[in-house]
């Protein structure tokens, strides 16, 4: 059954090319397909459209509905064409004349993305549930492990004394950061585009403020033609924000990789969180985090998947749109996997101590005898330039006494602040 059929058949070929995933990815929506339709009739009710009998009626089938999705019982049957022809074939089927009344006022191009906006601003609570608890864990390493000192980088050379508080605390702010970006990106989302019908509106006189009242959106699309436009729109935003978040667990991930091989031996990995080889009895390899890496990088390329779907369109529905859904649904799945597995693993990586009692790591303290001198009174570059020719004559004693207070550094994290961020 299709909502748009007409008296001539479909060529069976092209039938199944244009409904391509819908019938399986719809399911995902089922559940906010029938909150839309519940809104969507009590407001027909409100205008006139409905009796009261009718629109007992009709939430009466609708929660029976919900019942069936919620026991898992529920399918879009063989031969109709997506979640919304399937929830009006089964209320035409029970309610006969009054199960056709509920497509008033609304077009499949409304209904999707109201279902769609629904469906991501649930993944998205979820996903902020996940990174807030991910912050926290990243804030108590760091203070667990303040006074473990590691080297600090840059170039891939040792550069500066840098500490596992200060390693995890980063990510703790990293995190931070995308949870304040998704959290905007949510407010975007959350707006009601219901009753745009197929983007231009129509001549019912739509209460269309309250069905944002009772699907809880924060406001309305209120430009019909708007409410289009945001498809394709949404999915681009939410990409970046998914990219962004990828693309701080995948530095988390490709150090802890780097950091707990033989060479480096900054970190340990305890043997549950690691796997082995059918040849080298002494491997144990950082399988997981080696994926983290590897599929927080597939996420990275997201929005240029969402672009390349959406770049040529003009303003108005294309079907072009049905793409998205087989892009992004998976890969918000995708980052929720991701995010748990992190979180799980995080409390179990094991710093190790006294790392920088290794001669190769001797010129780390350069800076900090630089600084020495110059708060004792020589200049800066003076100090610098005495400083290189000790290195270079193989002089170079520095003293290891660490003096940083400043906010953010080694002896002041700031942890408390960068939590502070999130309130």
């Amino acid at each position: 059954m299709k909502l748009w059929q007409k008296d001539s058949s479909i060529d069976q070929l092209i039938e199944r090319f244009t409904i391509g995933q819908d019938n399986v990815l719809d399911l995902e929506l089922a559940q906010y397909d029938v909150l839309g339709s519940m809104a969507h009739a009590k407001m027909l009710h409100k205008i006139g459209i409905l009796t009261a009998e009718e629109l007992a009626q009709l939430i009466s089938a609708l929660e029976d509905i919900q019942m069936t999705i919620r026991s898992g019982h529920f399918k879009i049957e063989e031969g109709v064409e997506d979640i919304h022809s399937q929830v009006e074939f089964i209320l035409t089927e029970k309610l006969g004349d009054v199960g056709k009344k509920i497509h008033a006022g609304r077009s499949r191009n409304d209904q999707v993305l109201l279902d769609l906006k629904l469906y991501y601003r649930d993944k998205i609570d979820q996903i902020l549930e996940l990174m807030e608890s991910l912050a926290h864990v990243f804030v108590q390493q760091s203070d667990s492990y303040q006074q473990y000192l590691m080297p600090g980088y840059t170039h891939m050379q040792v550069g500066m004394v840098s500490s596992f508080g200060m390693w995890y605390g980063s990510f703790a702010e990293a995190i931070v950061d995308d949870i304040r970006s998704l959290r905007d990106i949510r407010k975007i989302i959350n707006q009601n585009p219901l009753g745009s019908a197929a983007g231009y509106g129509n001549s019912f006189p739509l209460d269309r403020e309250e069905t944002t009242r009772l699907l809880d959106f924060d406001d309305l699309c209120y430009n019909s033609m708007y409410a289009q436009f945001t498809r394709g729109k949404t999915e681009l935003i939410l990409s970046n924000s998914l990219s962004s978040i990828s693309y701080t667990l995948n530095k988390f991930a490709m150090d802890v990789c780097l950091y707990c091989g033989q060479n480096h031996g900054f970190i340990k990995l305890p043997a549950e969180l690691t796997t082995g080889s059918s040849i080298m009895p002494h491997k144990k390899n950082p399988d997981v985090f080696e994926l983290i890496r590897a599929k927080s990088s597939q996420l990275m390329a997201l929005p240029t998947q969402i672009m390349m779907i959406t770049h040529n369109l003009i303003s108005g529905y294309h079907r072009d749109f049905q793409q998205l859904k087989e892009v992004l649904f998976p890969a918000i799945h995708q980052i929720i996997d991701v995010l748990q597995i992190t979180l799980h693993c995080v409390p179990h990586i094991m710093p190790q101590q006294d790392l920088l009692v290794e001669d190769k790591y001797l010129y780390l303290y350069s800076v900090e005898e630089v600084n020495r001198l110059v708060q004792a009174g020589t200049s800066f570059r003076d100090a610098y330039l005495l400083v290189k020719d000790q290195i270079a004559d193989g002089s170079f004693r520095p003293e290891k006494t660490l003096k940083h207070t400043h906010l953010g550094s080694l002896g002041n994290l700031a942890n408390e602040q960068i939590l502070a961020k999130l309130l």
